[in-house]
């Protein structure tokens, strides 16, 4: 995942896996065209049952160890949301050498799957980063506080269907996710815009921790989006795959990436599913 130091790239790297069991990350070829938005994926919210409340633990590896894990909890809150909460650290050897924890929430439209808004605090070895975001039919703004800093840096981005970590799962979920279709979202994790581009691969049987599931298997790509508006290769992820079980409840279930440091792992270790209030 990183080289395990506590130096920004290495942080952001084990932040993005970590975030991934909320929802998307990866890269590939550039582009200079500013048209890109008109390549967005702009279908509507699909049909597909919406995804019932659940506690899941995921486990994440690198090179053949455990690194990190993750406790997640997806529900209804008031006023006709979804609600995503979340905390990750790393574990055993990583934790000695870095220190990394994250606290995560995000709210989301339950009609629409529209982002509404999200909370994220990182803590780095002592440094805590916090991340606010608010989400309109224009885009977003957001504020980013250090501990060592005592302004936040604000940043906006205009772009309709930008969608958020969280809303971006609920909103390919509910698509039909037939083989060999496409979608590209804009998502805006923390601070920086991205086009994903989904591709389903097909359908096959995978074993993770959690148990066997039917999965339906998708290719996963990322292009970030420059402060002029084109979209360029992301530095540290190659490539992603990504399996979520091909039932009713579409959970995400594992991913391996392959990034400037070799093969990264996120693996559903267990799930309970609540009764819907």
């Amino acid at each position: 995942m990183s080289r395990l130091s506590p130096s920004p790239p290495a942080r952001s790297t084990w932040c993005a896996a970590l975030l991934t069991s909320f929802g998307i990350l990866i890269s590939q070829e550039a582009s200079a065209a500013s048209n890109w938005s008109s390549t967005l994926t702009s279908d509507p919210r699909g049909s597909f049952p919406d995804l019932r409340p659940a506690r899941a633990t995921y486990v994440y590896g690198w090179s053949g160890i455990t690194a990190a894990t993750s406790e997640v909890y997806f529900h209804r809150g008031d006023q006709q949301t979804f609600v995503l909460e979340g905390r990750g650290r790393t574990v055993g050897l990583a934790r000695v050498l870095w220190r990394f924890d994250l606290n995560y929430r995000s709210a989301a439209n339950a009609e629409t799957l529209r982002p509404i808004d999200t909370h994220q605090v990182e803590t780095v070895r002592g440094k805590r980063i916090e991340t606010n975001l608010k989400f309109s039919d224009e885009g977003v703004s957001g504020s980013r506080i250090e501990s060592n800093h005592a302004t936040p840096a604000v940043r906006d981005f205009t772009l309709e269907n930008l969608y958020d970590l969280h809303s971006a799962f609920l909103y390919l979920r509910s698509q039909p996710l037939r083989d060999h279709s496409v979608y590209r979202v804009a998502v805006y994790p923390a601070n920086s815009a991205y086009v994903a581009t989904l591709t389903v691969v097909g359908r096959e049987r995978v074993r993770v921790r959690a148990g066997s599931y039917n999965a339906i298997k998708l290719d996963l790509k990322l292009q970030r989006v420059s402060k002029k508006n084109e979209l360029e290769p992301h530095r540290k992820f190659k490539r992603a795959t990504i399996w979520i079980s091909d039932d009713n409840d579409r959970m995400l279930v594992r991913i391996e990436g392959q990034i400037f440091v070799g093969t990264v792992t996120a693996e559903l270790q267990s799930v309970t599913f609540e009764r819907a209030q």
